[in-house]
């Protein structure tokens, strides 16, 4: 047994996700008097102090830290039982929580969002940018979108694959109309290179090809800290610069980036679909993760 009721589990979980008792209290619609007398419940029927109180901050102490994880873990398990014996007769419903990295969140997943909530109009979908791993369990997140699951704060998930992930280099027609078109990678060294602060330094840029791997100088005069800004500077004619094709794909689509070398990449990977390992994940996450990979790979 977990040791309290899950209102008092509940109450325990949302002081230490959201840092205060008051805070718990707004969200779950009840007092401080009511929290606090939960959490003391709580305390006293596992015979342990779950959170260090001061007069101004409340803390998990080492036990809470512990065991906030395991009634979490169950709350989530109750809560998808719950949703699944009424999803066997009824849409699939509920909040769904999706975190992915700033570049491809904000360029990629709006439109994809908009679509499978037409298709699943009573499923609530909160999109969380970020380029910080989040603990999915601590910050209540259904989906992590990630080039890979080595990145994440734990080793307790899953990673499924959903898209195809390449970085190429691209360039505008106006820019290659001006400069001409590369047609070996020897030829970029005539050309203005765009790069991203995350290219170290002077290192040079790195392609390959059937196994072949080249190496160009980096003289790039432009580079920024995101591949969004790149793909805007890209788009304005400032040079020839590398991009994934998750956010290169809808310029291109509309005419305004030319993909360079097509037969060279930056980089070859896949996008994952990171979720909790263990867990029967709910029918509304499996129907997004079944969307992304029809919509993105199909």
């Amino acid at each position: 047994m977990l040791g309290g009721s899950l209102e008092d589990l509940q109450a325990f979980c949302s002081v230490v996700e959201l840092g205060s008792i008051s805070a718990a209290a707004r969200d779950l619609s009840e007092t401080k008097g009511s929290i606090s007398r939960r959490i003391s419940r709580l305390e006293g029927r596992l015979g342990v102090a779950l959170l260090a109180r001061t007069p101004r901050a409340v803390s998990p102490t080492e036990e809470g830290m512990r065991f906030h994880g395991r009634a979490r873990e169950a709350l989530t398990l109750l809560a998808d039982a719950t949703e699944g014996a009424r999803s066997a007769r009824a849409a699939p419903q509920g909040l769904l929580r999706v975190t992915a990295p700033v570049d491809i969140g904000v360029d990629l997943l709006p439109p994809l969002v908009v679509e499978f909530h037409r298709q699943h109009p009573q499923i609530r979908v909160e999109l969380v940018m970020t380029d910080t791993p989040l603990d999915l369990t601590a910050h209540r997140i259904d989906m992590a979108l990630r080039a890979g699951g080595h990145d994440l704060p734990d080793m307790n998930y899953r990673a499924s694959p959903i898209a195809d992930l390449t970085i190429s280099l691209h360039a505008s027609p106006r820019y290659i109309e001006e400069h001409g078109l590369p047609e070996h990678p020897e030829d970029l060294q005539q050309h203005a290179l765009v790069t991203s602060l995350s290219h170290q330094g002077t290192a040079p840029l790195i392609l390959q090809r059937r196994g072949r791997r080249y190496e160009i100088e980096n003289r790039a005069q432009l580079r920024t800290s995101d591949y969004a800004s790149l793909a805007r500077l890209l788009i304005a004619g400032g040079g020839i610069g590398p991009l994934p094709n998750l956010i290169a794909r809808g310029a291109v689509e509309r005419g305004e980036l030319v993909e360079i070398l097509p037969d060279m990449l930056v980089h070859d990977g896949k996008l994952h679909a990171i979720t909790l390992r263990g867990l029967d994940a709910p029918v509304r996450v499996r129907l997004f993760r079944e969307f992304l990979r029809e919509s993105l790979m199909g």
